[in-house]
């Protein structure tokens, strides 16, 4: 049987990132781990999320739902030492790609300058295995774009006059749970703080009922096979794309 890739290190010379996920959770499942790793270095992270997940608990009514998730990816933040998190209100289960996303995330590209935006997988399946949701694919797609948008001050110039100056300063944008991925960070320290923030989700998780994988057991065999193709116990796998040329 072939051998997986080897992965290549991530680059770690960077004080900023954004994380821009559609969803409460997403980077929950497999990313917060590299994020923890990442504020133990002092480095610091922002989450912007593009909805507030209202759509993700069947047994509770959307109106319920919102402030619920909210408070709960606030708490899952704090589990890697992510203290700013902001929602930009979009609504959760009909995500759009198009100008207004982009414009969105481009203006919190704009007021938080990070170095690194960090999104999750929008290839449309997971390596073939599995689909990736409408959400994921629009609002990936998008962070990638408004990483380009933020630092041309002629696109979106109303972001001008709201005192937004144009951010050249994405170097690159990375994709967590990406089947393109190529590179990794190691998260053997920081991988029971990854799963302690996923399980902040407590209600979201409550509501996928008996019959959903165990949180830890589908973590660990995800880092234990990236940490594998890294040469160290855990990783978190990353698609790479640069903006800017090296």
């Amino acid at each position: 049987m072939d051998q997986p890739p080897a992965f290549e290190p991530l680059d770690e010379d960077w004080e900023r990132a954004l994380v821009v996920v559609a969803h409460p959770d997403d980077m929950e499942y497999g990313g917060a781990a590299a994020i923890a790793h990442f504020t133990d270095q002092g480095k610091h992270v922002v989450y912007t999320l593009i909805t507030s997940g209202e759509a993700g608990i069947d047994g509770v009514a959307p109106e319920a739902c919102a402030p619920l998730r909210e408070a709960e990816q606030r708490a899952a933040c704090l589990a890697v030492g992510v203290t700013t998190v902001e929602f930009l209100g979009f609504p959760d289960g009909t995500l759009e790609y198009g100008l207004p996303l982009r414009h969105a995330i481009a203006a919190a590209i704009r007021r938080h300058r990070p170095e690194i935006v960090i999104t999750t997988n929008f290839r449309e399946t997971y390596g073939g295995l599995m689909l990736n949701q409408a959400d994921h694919i629009a609002g990936g797609r998008a962070a990638l774009d408004a990483a380009r948008d933020a630092g041309n001050r002629w696109v979106f110039r109303d972001l001008l006059e709201a005192g937004l100056e144009p951010w050249p300063g994405v170097r690159q944008v990375w994709a967590a749970g990406s089947p393109e991925g190529r590179h990794a960070v190691d998260v053997t320290n920081s991988f029971e703080a990854g799963l302690a923030s996923l399980r902040e989700h407590r209600a979201y998780l409550d509501g996928l009922g008996p019959d959903a994988p165990d949180p830890a057991e589908m973590l660990e065999g995800m880092a234990r096979q990236a940490g594998t193709q890294l040469g160290v116990p855990m990783a978190v796998s990353m698609e790479v794309l640069p903006l800017q040329l090296l």
